[in-house]
């Protein structure tokens, strides 16, 4: 072989191994800090009156990358990068029904906070309970490949309940193996379908064979702009709490600061954990935020007992603030009221 040849074999050989490394897209997923912004840009009561204040509620949001050789190897530079393997991140759902979850998350997160911040404002809102939202259906589910995820269970044999916890109640009550018809929205489309109970994995019940979330429907007394395309999930429920609050009250929250938090929200008010708390304090540090609220709800016993080093956000945040050596103030809350206090109360 000749030398100009072997050269360019190599030469070959290393630009491919670089290209690989560079787009070869691997089956793990890397969350990253990301940022915060306004987040009036996002969700805002549309005719709000009241003056324009100094400061700004933000929301914060995490950066997740499809790894690649590359970035993989990079990301363990990164004390705040997590890595996470793609069947774990989709939980055995395909791409395309995790990416319905997660646009279910966020409609419900918007619901919420719109109901919270509607009640503390003394304004009129109406919720509507609409039935089970299907998240995943079990193997063994004699509904399987009839319900998708994204349908709606509306009633359970012509009986419509208030929360999940009738229908499942309604379900145990029922004889073992029991027929059962259960209406369904899928779509825009209202269907009808029959099965049995089946016993659930893992416990000694019997149920329809499916994984559920709480379908709710508001409708508030002023119209809400609403767009929060690009941002998943449901943490950024307590912020959006807030500017909804703050748009509908003569209160100045704002004081001139920039507030950032996490957080998400039902319709009690009651802030509920999230992921990487951590990263998202790195984020709102980064966009020269003075306050951050997290989440502070205390781990159950049972589950510190089995999992001892589990650290709850407050204490995730804390520590991340620490390492990151920055002024922000880091707040804990559990409920909406805990952050409108707060903000009443300080400068």
């Amino acid at each position: 072989m000749k030398k100009k040849t072997k050269k360019f074999i190599i030469l070959i050989v290393v630009s491919v191994l670089i290209f690989l490394s560079v787009f070869l897209p691997l089956p793990y997923y890397i969350e990253l800090p990301g940022s915060a912004e306004n987040i009036s840009q996002y969700i805002k009561v549309e005719k709000q009156s009241k003056k324009h204040q100094k400061g700004e509620l933000m929301l914060v949001y995490i950066r997740e990358l499809h790894a690649t050789p590359l970035t993989y190897a990079m990301s363990y530079l990164n004390p705040f990068a997590q890595r996470d393997s793609a069947k774990n991140l989709y939980q055995g759902n395909t791409e395309d029904d995790y990416q319905k979850i997660q646009q279910y998350y966020m409609q419900d997160a918007i619901n919420e906070a719109e109901y919270v911040a509607f009640k503390a404002a003394n304004k009129k809102i109406s919720r509507k309970y609409l039935g089970l939202y299907v998240m995943s259906v079990m193997p063994n589910s004699s509904f399987k490949g009839k319900l998708k995820v994204g349908d709606t269970v509306e009633s359970v044999n012509g009986k419509h309940f208030d929360d999940s916890q009738g229908y499942t109640s309604y379900i145990k009550s029922l004889p073992k193996n029991s027929k059962i018809t259960i209406g369904v929205q899928s779509g825009k489309k209202h269907l009808k379908l029959t099965g049995t109970t089946q016993k659930l994995v893992g416990t000694n019940q019997y149920g329809i064979g499916i994984t559920l979330a709480d379908r709710t429907e508001v409708k508030p007394s002023e119209k809400i702009k609403a767009d929060m395309d690009g941002i998943e999930g449901p943490s950024a429920g307590l912020m959006m709490s807030l500017q909804i609050y703050d748009d509908l009250t003569n209160h100045n929250l704002l004081k001139g600061r920039k507030i950032a938090g996490t957080g998400t929200i039902n319709a009690q008010g009651q802030v509920g954990d999230i992921g990487g708390a951590d990263k998202k304090v790195v984020a709102a540090s980064n966009a020269k935020a003075t306050v951050f609220f997290v989440p502070n709800n205390p781990i159950p016993k049972e589950v510190k007992q089995a999992y001892p080093d589990l650290k709850t956000n407050y204490q995730e945040a804390k520590e991340a603030a620490k390492k990151i050596h920055t002024k922000m103030k880091i707040v804990p809350v559990r409920t909406f009221n805990d952050a409108v206090k707060y903000l009443e109360n300080t400068n």
